[in-house]
């Protein structure tokens, strides 16, 4: 037996664990009554803020933290085909908290709506970002902080300015020189996520608001999960700030600062030229802009 499935068994006999454990803690029918809960986002989009944040229900509810990689991972970090995807989610008992990277397409969109013949319910927290705050994210993290990323060698041996890893990062790298071939243009890569915005059992967040407007962010998360069967034991402000007290960015390997609009301190004109360019509305379409006069 391989060491990473072995690493996977006892995390499956940790998470039976801690069910047993919630149970006895909050009540059998009471973790049976809340739905499993996803934190999903695109790569350099919140997503360690998010599952974070949702771990943080375990101190409020009978929530647990079943402590497995993201959905779409193996134990040593390999992506995962949708299959195993789908199965990992359908394995989610009510009351676990999960994070990954699923993509807004079948067979992951039929996953978040209530079964109707179990009653089963799974709540998908969306988060998303600024776009142009995403590009600044992902050329640091691959330029500065990930030695490994497939993209590391060549935005510092064939580039050789921000400006031009920026420009690389907007309109994508196709001509195969040290690159990872998932570099799509900025347009494809949100393309890939944005229906889950249309999904009406899908919170949608912006990590801007999470940032920002924390506490009403919170509250529209609390508000739902409360449609979907959590009663919580205490005040509602009482509950934002454990929620809040669970964030810890700096415990997040890939945390850098997680500033909103740290674009305008990186993006030369250049930049925004090719940025419009290879956008087209969806700064407009996710509510970062009113028009292209930015």
């Amino acid at each position: 037996m391989s060491a990473s499935k072995i690493k996977h068994g006892l995390k499956i006999l940790r998470w039976k664990l801690r069910r047993f454990q919630t149970a006895q803690r909050w009540g059998q029918q009471a973790l049976e009554g809340v739905p499993a809960v996803l934190g999903n986002a695109m790569p350099k989009s919140g997503s360690h803020l998010i599952i974070q944040i949702l771990q943080g229900l375990t101190e409020l509810g009978p929530f647990v933290n079943p402590g497995f990689p993201p959905v779409n991972r193996s134990e040593d970090n390999q992506k995962l085909g949708d299959k195993q995807v789908v199965k990992n989610i359908l394995d989610m008992k009510s009351g676990d908290i999960a994070y990954g990277y699923v993509q807004a397409r079948q067979p992951f969109l039929d996953l978040f709506t209530l079964d109707e013949k179990t009653k089963k319910d799974r709540l998908m927290v969306f988060l998303y970002r600024d776009p142009r705050d995403f590009i600044i994210s992902q050329v640091f993290y691959a330029t500065h902080m990930h030695k490994g990323h497939g993209m590391h060698r060549y935005y510092t041996e064939s580039l050789h300015t921000m400006e031009e890893r920026i420009n690389a990062a907007i309109q994508g790298v196709e001509d195969g020189s040290n690159t990872d071939s998932s570099l799509s243009n900025v347009r494809i890569k949100y393309d890939k996520y944005l229906d889950w915005l249309n999904q009406p059992r899908v919170l949608c967040l912006r990590f801007e608001d999470l940032i920002l407007d924390r506490d009403i962010a919170l509250g529209k998360l609390l508000d739902t999960l409360a449609v979907r069967g959590f009663v919580s034991q205490v005040t509602r402000q009482q509950a934002v700030e454990t929620l809040k007290q669970a964030i810890t960015p700096k415990s997040s390997g890939t945390f850098r600062k997680g500033k909103p609009g740290n674009w305008k301190e990186h993006f030369t004109d250049v930049n925004r030229k090719l940025f419009k360019e290879m956008s087209g509305d969806l700064l407009i379409r996710l509510g970062y802009e009113q028009n292209a006069d930015w």
